[in-house]
């Protein structure tokens, strides 16, 4: 990969439930994954006709499949449509279905459903997300329908069909970022059907949630589909409170003819309330530091200020066109503007010093109790941030020298503008937060400060423009044998100005520019092996790069550092059962980080690509109905092999294992029908120990939590679902951040109750 980044001055700143099946499923026996490729499944047409009624009959299988299955066949995650067994890379979907079993209202929790995910306490309130021990950055990594995501906000899963987890570098299909692998949230779209659905569910903590789905069927080839949200809650089983509301709706016409259109918009806005964290304690002041552990207390207790919130909106807004060839080939556009913006003012909670404790002695599980103290920090994230998004994906199909090819090319686009703000203190002719003590005892004391005439400054700016051009052939050189061979190039500009802090009021304001520059290839090779309908092989690699300014900021010491590059392997299997009901998904993997930022140790204040880290492990995947009543979902890896080889400091530097890396993690969900109307449900969620980031040298405990499910179908309209959620009440930590020697985590869920009443209508 050829790339350069350099720094430049600039003088100026830029602002259903289930439908059991007939047929008994076989247990797939056997070993090797998933297996693939990147063809667009476009459906040819009449030449005297407008309407392709094959179209029609695939496109209900598809949505029905979601709705009414854990097992997914089928995906949209590689640029275009496609089966699952197609892919030679590994992906995990989690359904609709399966978001509705298990009452997921948060993708987190949806992203919980998947093995290897942990998850980072973020600074800024962020989703932080780790997949195969690498960060999937907020900023790269997660997408809507295909295009950038950024993680400005607490994503909800109303208007969400389904979650496509991408495992393993995925440069060539998404650009940079991508090490780990990608998070596609596919949106609910409209069908060719009267349909519609209202969710009520109420639970602990004055949970209170209503969602609304409509589908109309408009004309013969068009639909209007409108998803609504409102939720509320005192306390999220974690410490934070939650009131957000969320509307989605998109308007589709020409469906299953020669040219297919679609106009939709969404809105989703957050004022929660946010438990940014829980300090870690030590058993006795004389025990060693990798004894440190999780406070003995309720995990849904918060001792941030009351006038402390989380306030984020997402708002965007996308026209698409798919265009459908006589020859079968296929030209998809689309094109989104969006708008967010996160105002946070939350607070690090911590011990107070030994002098403010009961006897004037530092605080351990020893003396640890009701009349321990608290301070509670200010820690403010108010930015907004303004993108435009525009893509273009070719598909077609041809024979070539005998050979049968699927070829796939696109062109995408993006322009990106963040600001960043902070408040001006007293001094600088603003307000200064003052926030008071309070002690274990006194949860939720509801004490509040006013900012005042709290006064902004920018404080940093980043925009960027970008463009990338990939293609990729699947040519099929036997019978049972496929090759896949894909090739992306990317330039990015990325523009960053800092602001530097006055000391006084007014106080003129520096400025500090940086531009970096980016160009790059990024490939993907693979093989596909087919014996039959069944079963399907494969043998993957990819490459990936970061770019320094991925979280938008740049600076001295990494404005001129070229971008991390990382490449994955991998083997496996996709093994369907005889009915194709039931599919277990196999894979072994190794991921390396080759050229890794880090500090170069002989000049301080210049990064470097020094260092070097790589993982290895397997995973399986288990979907479907092992007989017509009894359904399952589980996703597992272990991933014995994680290694810093070369680079780091402390307790992260080169032979220890990375942070936020666990040996194992994965969930096991399971439905019966017991009888016609009732349905039952139980699973669990787990995940090995883990140290936190910046590893302070102890490590959080592995854990696991149980979840239960009933169901009572009064009639195929009707319906009432109980969950009890982390049944029970398990204490364990969910976020993990370290800093130094300090740093703290955010506690998982405990005991929820949650009951839901849906309507069909």
């Amino acid at each position: 990969m050829a790339k350069r980044s350099r720094r430049q001055p600039r003088s100026s700143a830029r602002a259903a439930l289930p439908r059991p099946s007939t047929y008994p499923a076989l247990l797939p026996l056997g070993a090797m994954l998933l297996v693939g490729s990147m063809s667009a499944m476009a459906q040819t047409g009449d030449q005297d006709s407008r309407t392709l009624g094959t179209v029609l009959v695939k496109e209900r299988a598809e949505e029905a499949e979601g709705k009414d299955a854990y097992r997914a066949a089928e995906t949209g995650l590689g640029k275009g449509r496609q089966q699952l067994r197609d892919i030679p890379q590994s992906v995990t979907v989690v359904t609709e279905k399966l978001i509705d079993d298990r009452n997921l209202d948060t993708v987190k929790e949806a992203l919980k459903n998947t093995a290897g995910i942990s998850f980072l306490a973020a600074e800024g309130g962020e989703e932080d997300i780790r997949l195969r021990g690498f960060s999937l950055q907020g900023t790269g990594d997660v997408f809507v329908d295909g295009v950038r995501d950024p993680a400005f906000y607490d994503r909800d899963t109303f208007n969400l069909d389904r979650l496509e987890v991408l495992r393993g570098s995925a440069s060539m299909l998404f650009g940079r970022g991508s090490t780990g692998g990608a998070v596609n949230q596919v949106s609910k779209t409209p069908r060719l059907i009267d349909e519609h659905q209202v969710d009520v569910t109420v639970g602990s903590y004055n949970y209170r949630r209503v969602v609304g789905d409509f589908n109309l069927k408009t004309d013969d080839s068009a639909a209007l589909r409108l998803n609504v949200m409102h939720t509320q809650a005192d306390n999220n089983g974690a410490g934070s409170s939650i009131d957000k509301q969320g509307i989605a709706g998109t308007y589709r016409w020409g469906i299953g003819e020669r040219d297919e259109f679609s106009a939709g918009f969404y809105h989703l806005d957050n004022n929660n309330g946010m438990n940014y964290g829980m300090p870690w304690i030590r058993p006795s002041l004389s025990s060693p530091v990798s004894e440190t552990t999780l406070l003995p207390i309720d995990p849904s207790s918060y001792y941030g200020m009351a006038s402390d919130y989380n306030k984020g909106t997402a708002s965007f807004a996308t026209v698409s066109h798919l265009h459908r060839f006589d020859d079968g080939s296929a030209l998809k556009t689309q094109v989104r503007k969006g708008s967010y913006s996160r105002d946070q003012r939350a607070g690090t909670v911590r011990f107070a010093n030994a002098a403010s404790q009961p006897g004037g002695v530092a605080v351990s599980l020893d003396t640890f109790g009701p009349n321990t103290v608290l301070t509670r920090g200010t820690q403010l994230k108010i930015q907004d941030m303004n993108n435009l998004h525009a893509q273009s994906d070719y598909s077609t199909r041809f024979e070539a020298f005998g050979l049968k090819h699927e070829l796939q090319a696109g062109v995408d686009l993006a322009l990106e503008n963040r600001s960043v703000y902070a408040a001006r203190s007293a001094a600088q002719g603003g307000v200064t937060l003052t926030k008071p003590n309070t002690t274990v005892g006194t949860p939720n004391d509801g004490a509040s400060v006013d900012e005042g005439s709290r006064v902004l400054r920018k404080s940093n700016q980043y925009d960027a423009q970008g463009w990338g051009a990939y293609v990729q052939d699947l040519v099929q050189v036997a019978p049972a044998w496929k090759l896949l061979a894909g090739l992306r190039y990317d330039y990015l500009v990325g523009n960053y100005d800092a602001f530097s802090i006055p000391t006084a009021a007014p106080g003129p304001e520096a400025q500090t520019s940086y531009q970096m520059k980016v160009a790059g290839w990024s490939q993907r090779l693979g093989a596909l092996f087919q014996p039959n309908a069944l079963h399907s092989y494969h043998f993957s690699a990819g490459t990936s790069y970061n770019v320094s300014g991925e979280a938008y900021s740049l600076g001295a010491a990494n404005a001129d550092t070229p971008p991390e590059e990382s490449y994955n392997v991998e083997i496996g299997a996709r093994l369907d059962s005889a009915d194709k009901r039931t599919t277990t998904r196999l894979a072994a993997f190794q991921t390396v980080k080759y050229r890794e930022r880090n500090t170069d140790p002989l000049q301080p204040g210049v990064t470097v690509l020094s260092g070097r880290r790589h993982v290895a492990g397997l995973e399986i995947d288990v979907s479907g109905r092992l007989t017509p009543k009894w359904e399952v979902f589980g996703s597992y890896m272990w991933l014995p092999v994680a290694k810093i080889d070369v680079g780091g400091q402390g307790a992260e530097a080169a032979g220890s294992r990375p942070s936020l890396t666990p040996i194992y993690s994965g969930t096991l969900w399971s439905t019966y029908q017991i009888t016609h109307p009732l349905r039952a449900g139980a699973g669990l969620n787990f995940r090995g120990e883990q140290t936190p980031n910046r590893n302070p040298g102890w490590k959080a405990p592995a854990y696991e939590t149980l979840d239960l499910m009933l169901e009572y179908r009064f009639s195929e309209r009707y319906s009432l679902k109980g969950n009890v959620i982390n049944v029970t009440d398990k204490l364990y930590a969910d976020q993990l951040y370290g800093s130094g020697t300090s740093g703290h985590y955010i506690p998982g869920s405990g005991r929820n109750v949650q009951v839901t009443f849906t309507a069909k209508l």
